[in-house]
């Protein structure tokens, strides 16, 4: 891998992590459409702790609160029942399906769920999976002619079982084109919650399971033909990319709709099935020689 591969890399991952677009499936088709090798699972997921550092650091004061009660939640009985504790645990169990399904499918993952026609698949089916989850809470929020507004869920009232529902939701972005902000989010509307909180439950979420897999991924790092040199490069990208699109995200999602993301999911999903059925792309594009 060049160093420009990796700036450019690394600006997609940065661009494209927090938005439910999916980074992975940006990644692989950036590469795809360049007539690059495909960079790989190993490499997506080290790209991503740079922009989970960018997460680490927008909510660092909630972090830093979650992360204190929940400590203090071991010894202390009475700091069990403190919504910032509860939030640690969750955390925690949430992060139990993608943890268990990522070494699972780790062969499945770095092969068969690479090809671009189920890529495109997922970018469309999840496309209207947020898109219908999207159109509930615009619902909800300014009612209608014969409705009323109805209050939506905070992430003061997540539960356990909604925790594992955000969990599985997560787990499915191994699938390139699935999205991780984006399967989250949808599960989140769909079960109820405000887009802020299901947005940033989605990233407080996504930390554990983000850093976990790009330090098992460190090994496989300077294999193939990515080094370490432009994986590092990248990464910084990433982070420096990642953490303006985050606090323009958080600002956006306050007063507009995903309905733009659909539609972009959509197009493109149906783009690859064009390019791949006419022959001009291949569903393997670069994966022999990466």
């Amino acid at each position: 891998m060049s160093w420009f591969e990796s700036l450019i890399l690394g600006l997609v991952q940065g661009l494209t992590e927090f938005l439910p677009i999916s980074s992975s499936a940006h990644l692989r088709l950036t590469a795809a459409f360049a007539g690059w090798h495909d960079p790989g699972a190993a490499f997506t997921a080290i790209t991503q702790i740079g922009t989970e550092t960018a997460v680490l650091i927008y909510f660092r004061k909630d972090i830093a609160r979650i992360v204190g009660a929940w400590f203090r939640s071991l010894t202390d009985k009475a700091m069990r029942q403190d919504h910032d504790a509860q939030m640690g645990w969750l955390v925690i169990i949430g992060s139990i399906p993608i943890g268990v399904l990522g070494v699972t499918l780790k062969e499945q993952i770095e092969g068969p769920f690479r090809d671009l026609r189920l890529t495109a698949t997922m970018l469309i089916v999840m496309g209207i999976v947020l898109g219908v989850a999207d159109r509930l809470a615009a619902r909800d929020e300014t009612g209608g002619k014969h409705r009323v507004v109805k209050e939506r869920k905070s992430l003061r009232d997540l539960s356990v079982k909604d925790g594992l529902i955000y969990g599985v939701c997560q787990a499915m972005a191994l699938i390139p084109g699935v999205s991780r902000s984006g399967a989250t989010i949808s599960g989140g509307l769909l079960m109820g919650y405000t887009r802020e909180a299901a947005a940033r439950y989605s990233f407080l979420l996504a930390i554990p399971a983000v850093l976990a897999s790009g330090v098992f991924e460190l090994k496989d790092a300077g294999e193939g033909h990515v080094s370490w040199g432009p994986t590092v490069f990248a990464t910084v990208i990433a982070f420096a990319v990642g953490y303006a699109v985050i606090a323009w995200f958080m600002k956006f999602i306050t007063t507009k709709s995903f309905m733009p993301f659909v539609v972009y999911r959509i197009i493109l999903g149906i783009l690859i099935f064009i390019l791949v059925g006419t022959d001009v792309l291949s569903p393997h594009a670069g994966e022999s020689a990466g």
